[in-house]
């Protein structure tokens, strides 16, 4: 608990500190950053937290080129930790580019482990990178996105994996409601999808109030009752009840 506890400050910690940060020289460059508590860390349907609470951080700086760079870091518990830190630490590069009436963004994740590498075994390593591309736009009254993340052939991940996905919301009119649904199917040869084809969703909706926003989903994936068990780890959590249907929640303040 105390590492748990430990991770989820330095989550924040960086958060915090450029959220009063003063305004760059360049005008051209935009800090923007978010802080979310919420009930678990759910990514691509399987909870990465053992079922049990999050804190989470994010700030990215975008020059009015279209670049920009970032980072995001989580806690973790159960299936989503290797040990160390009990944290992840994600570094993101990219570029977003309106074109007419859709935005088309790419870039690469470097995902880190702080203090896991060398555990269980010495030599262990997990961190690994993935790479991303987008393009959203409207469709009627509907913001939609469809994306894909590629993680080449690692073998800190056991492979390869692709996901691709799509998000919808339809904001409600006079109403500070989202409805949200996404769905996404990620394949390959990575630690992640154990060689199956595994589907994710969730449907859901965000109740905005001035810089907060606050999201509740059902989340979950196709993974059967039988093929749970290759996601059962050391946590508290079966690989079932990690994968399963489940309602998540979370509150986002944004800077």
């Amino acid at each position: 608990m105390k590492k748990i506890i430990k991770a989820a400050l330095a989550t924040t910690a960086f958060a915090s500190a450029f959220a009063a940060a003063p305004a760059f020289a360049d005008d051209a460059i935009k800090i923007t950053g978010s802080a979310t508590l919420a009930t678990e860390y759910s990514l691509r349907g399987v909870s990465q937290t053992d079922r049990d609470a999050a804190i989470q951080g994010g700030i990215t700086a975008t020059h009015s080129s279209g670049i920009y760079v970032g980072t995001w870091a989580s806690n973790l518990a159960g299936y989503g930790t290797f040990g160390g830190s009990n944290m992840e630490l994600d570094l993101i590069g990219g570029y977003s580019k309106a074109l007419g009436p859709v935005t088309l963004d790419g870039g690469v994740v470097y995902y880190v482990y702080p203090g896991a590498n060398g555990h269980p075994l010495p030599g262990s390593s997990y961190d690994y990178v993935e790479l991303y591309g987008s393009v959203s736009g409207k469709v009627g009254p509907v913001n939609a996105k469809l994306g894909t993340y590629w993680a080449p052939k690692q073998n800190n991940i056991g492979g390869h994996n692709v996901w691709v996905y799509t998000d919808l919301g339809l904001p409600i009119g006079g109403t500070p409601i989202t409805l949200k649904a996404h769905g996404g199917i990620s394949t390959g040869t990575s630690a992640y999808t154990k060689g199956l084809d595994v589907v994710d969703y969730s449907v859901g909706a965000d109740f905005a109030y001035k810089m907060l926003t606050f999201n509740v989903s059902y989340v979950g994936t196709d993974v059967s009752s039988a093929n749970a068990v290759l996601w059962t780890s050391g946590g508290n959590a079966s690989g079932r009840q990690i994968t399963k249907g489940r309602i998540v929640a979370s509150l986002t303040a944004a800077f």
